[in-house]
């Protein structure tokens, strides 16, 4: 193999290998979605404690979640807002959260949730 050939190999070797941190998200419409009624039942108790203001049970609900991930669509700071899904049998507040985003917190454009701490979302569908 020459080394012209080599190098466009390589090329696209290392092209392939971006990293997550740097991958543009997905649209909201592209994203997995998941129905409301298919979450678990702690995950529809927040639902309902978001749409209603509160009260919340963890002191970090309803603060800014900064999508350093890079996997929900890209907004100004302060767009998104997160909040813990109970996890049975937890001690702390577990992985599981709610993730909305809008101007007026009770009334969200669009609210995502993940199972595993931000590693992956799903768009949840009324």
């Amino acid at each position: 193999m020459g080394w012209i050939t080599a190098l466009g190999v390589v090329g696209s070797l290392v092209a392939g290998a971006v990293p997550a941190s740097a991958r543009e998200p997905a649209a909201p419409g592209a994203m997995a979605s998941v129905p409301l009624a298919a979450l678990p039942p702690e995950a529809r108790d927040t639902h309902r404690l978001i749409l209603a203001g509160g009260p919340f049970p963890y002191s970090k609900d309803g603060t800014t979640f900064f999508n350093r991930e890079r996997l929900l669509p890209r907004k100004p700071r302060g767009h998104y807002r997160e909040y813990t899904v109970k996890t049975p049998g937890a001690r702390n507040r577990g992985a599981r959260r709610i993730v909305c985003g809008g101007e007026v917190p009770r009334t969200p454009d669009v609210c995502f949730y993940t199972a595993d701490h931000y590693a992956s979302f799903q768009r949840i569908a009324p």
